[in-house]
């Protein structure tokens, strides 16, 4: 039966996020089960497609990320894949009528990564973030409004700065894999070789404008999506806290984390600003 099928497909949607992002498969528990999955089923899709990009130095990454691409299309065009990542995406993208442009700028953006390897002009680094981060918030906010159009277009700016926020806080995060590994740097203006802290400082207050967009539209989210949400922000609103106190010359060095007893604890407090309702 095609339903054991579509269960496999979203069962290793699941593994693959909880396999490789233990923040982001707390805050997705913490989301009402009758989403939960779907968030699953989006975060797969981005996942492999930005794994194609960013680590398969063995391959030819062109060649599997056109590949990928066309099975994507196939799977959204015939409702069905034999790839099970794509198909509990496709499930997603059809039960949400989530808009095709989305995908298409998610695609660019992570074509990008194949050759680009800096971002000179804010213009180009507006667009790739928008691509690979905004436009992701606002898959997501597709199936927490479940169709609600005019609940879309409210939270559609609140939802593009979260996704923003967390990217740049990533970037800052990874700015040693990035550069080393990936030979890629994403801020424009600021030379990573001599990072400072005004040059610190500036990307900080950017994220934390990025933030308190994103804030107001938390507060405004349906019950079904509210506390996993939330749980995401505090968890990224930590992390950028630590890259802040953090010293250029470390952050050029080390990858900084929110150790999982920290996390634990955001949650806990989380919880229960969540059940007092004080946010």
């Amino acid at each position: 039966m095609k339903t054991i099928f579509d269960d496999v497909s979203k069962s290793c949607s699941k593994m693959v996020t909880e396999s490789y992002s233990t923040s982001f498969t707390l805050a997705t528990k913490m989301l009402a089960p009758s989403i939960r999955k779907d968030i699953y089923n989006i975060y797969g899709f981005v996942r492999f497609a930005d794994e194609i990009v960013d680590t398969f130095h063995d391959y030819d990454k062109e060649t599997l990320f056109n590949n990928f691409e066309k099975d994507m299309m196939l799977a959204i065009d015939q409702k069905i894949s034999l790839n099970p990542i794509l198909n509990s995406f496709q499930h997603t993208y059809h039960k949400y009528n989530i808009p095709h442009h989305l995908v298409a700028a998610f695609m660019k953006s992570m074509r990008m990564d194949l050759s680009k390897k800096d971002y000179a002009s804010f213009e180009e680094y507006r667009e790739y973030i928008y691509g690979s981060a905004d436009v992701v918030g606002l898959m997501c906010l597709c199936v927490f409004v479940n169709g609600d159009q005019e609940k879309y277009e409210e939270l559609k700016a609140s939802a593009m700065a979260l996704g923003s926020a967390f990217q740049k806080v990533n970037f800052l995060r990874d700015l040693k894999a990035d550069f080393e590994d990936l030979e890629r740097t994403y801020f424009p203006n600021t030379n990573l070789m001599e990072l400072d802290e005004a040059s610190k400082k500036r990307i900080v207050d950017e994220i934390k404008a990025d933030f308190a967009m994103a804030y107001s539209g938390i507060m405004k989210l349906p019950k079904e999506a509210k506390f996993g949400v939330y749980t995401a922000y505090r968890y990224y609103k930590k992390l950028l806290q630590k890259l802040q106190s953090t010293p250029p010359l470390e952050i050029k060095n080390t990858r900084i984390r929110v150790p999982d007893y920290q996390k634990l604890g955001l949650l806990a407090q989380s919880y229960v600003n969540y059940k007092l309702q004080l946010f």
